[in-house]
């Protein structure tokens, strides 16, 4: 549990009293708001549905399909500030090679 090991790690750094409770606690809602990734998730599966849905469309340019592929290499950079964990690291980093791949055949076709 975050609260709790960050809890001890505080007080066996500056002692039970020398800190301020709430303020800790306000603290600890902003950091872990900061990592979660959610909301990038979800409008990461939005711009990819859209991308796709854009693919079938018969009268689809190229230029749209390169301003979503724009939107979704914002999702996925946040995703990679965002996390504090390796293993999502790994994955942004597929993620961004395999926007890159996307983006080559976009050229091809603009």
């Amino acid at each position: 549990h975050i609260k709790t090991r960050l809890t001890q790690f505080l007080e066996d750094t500056v002692g039970k009293i020398n800190y301020d409770q709430n303020r800790f606690e306000q603290e600890l809602i902003y950091y872990i708001d900061k990592l979660d990734i959610t909301e990038e998730q979800t409008r990461l599966k939005s711009h990819c549905d859209y991308f796709i849905a854009t693919l079938k469309d018969k009268d689809a340019n190229g230029k749209k399909l390169g301003f979503i592929s724009q939107e979704i290499g914002r999702e996925i950079n946040t995703m990679g500030a965002k996390a504090n964990d390796a293993q999502i690291q790994q994955l942004v980093v597929g993620m961004k090679e395999e926007l890159e791949k996307i983006k080559e055949q976009l050229l091809n076709v603009l």
